[in-house]
């Protein structure tokens, strides 16, 4: 009797695990999407910034190889701050850890 009860609660236990392990997955996938957004957020806002930046006083004028070049050097900038940002909270978390 206590066997198979031991059994069912043990069989109960693995049931909870492997739909934590799945609920993980899942936090995991939703965590790498919103990454994948709010970088894409990132570089609208960084494309729109520029194109005002722009706009702003050239109302006719606008060469657009240079509002393209701008773009790409904001994007690149921002690149560079989100990489430091990433390295940073991997410096902090190594800290942490040891």
């Amino acid at each position: 009797q206590n066997e198979k009860e031991l059994q069912d609660v043990v069989k109960q236990q693995e049931e909870k695990l492997l739909q934590l392990i799945d609920k993980s997955g899942e936090v995991m996938r939703l965590k790498a999407e919103v990454s994948e957004l709010k970088r894409l957020l990132q570089r609208a806002e960084t494309e729109a910034k520029v194109l005002w930046e722009e706009m702003r006083g050239k109302e006719h004028q606008v060469d657009s190889a240079y509002v393209q070049e701008r773009v790409m050097l904001r994007r690149e900038v921002d690149k560079l701050r989100l990489l430091l940002v990433e390295k940073e909270d991997e410096n902090m978390r190594l800290t942490d850890k040891y």
